[in-house]
């Protein structure tokens, strides 16, 4: 197995409601809900840096598609990292998700190795850390 990931999927409870946060809250581009026309093939599809997309099916689909019974969602089971280039940024992308509705658990603040960072959740509860790291490059 190749170390790449190509698709990024979260399973959510409200694919109009993800649509609103993601694409008008958050301004990723998308070109909205599609495969509707087909049974559990309605999904929303978010292209990130190159070779990389975020997609948004419902959790239901999900669960019917792996044959897994549909659970209950919990959050400190993943969390998703967004580097940004300066601990301003940072701020900025937390006040944007809250804007959009978010749920900020965590405040921006600077870390024990050097960084600043934050978490917020999605509408779902997904976790996302808005991170600066002073060691990285975006």
């Amino acid at each position: 197995m190749q170390p790449r990931i190509t698709v990024l999927t979260l399973g959510v409870d409200d694919l109009a409601r993800s649509l609103r946060f993601y694409r008008d809250g958050l301004g990723l581009a998308t070109a909205g809900i599609v495969g509707q026309e087909f049974e559990h093939g309605a999904v929303i599809f978010i292209d990130l840096q190159s070779g990389l997309r975020l997609a948004l099916w419902p959790r239901e689909s999900i669960a019917q598609d792996t044959g897994l019974l549909l659970g209950t969602p919990n959050s400190t089971e993943l969390t998703l990292g967004h580097n940004v280039a300066s601990s301003a940024e940072v701020d900025a992308v937390m006040e944007q998700a809250a804007a959009a509705g978010a749920t900020i658990v965590k405040p921006p603040q600077e870390t024990f190795w050097g960084g600043y960072t934050g978490y917020f959740q999605d509408p779902d509860g997904h976790l996302w850390e808005i991170v600066w790291n002073p060691q990285w490059t975006t």
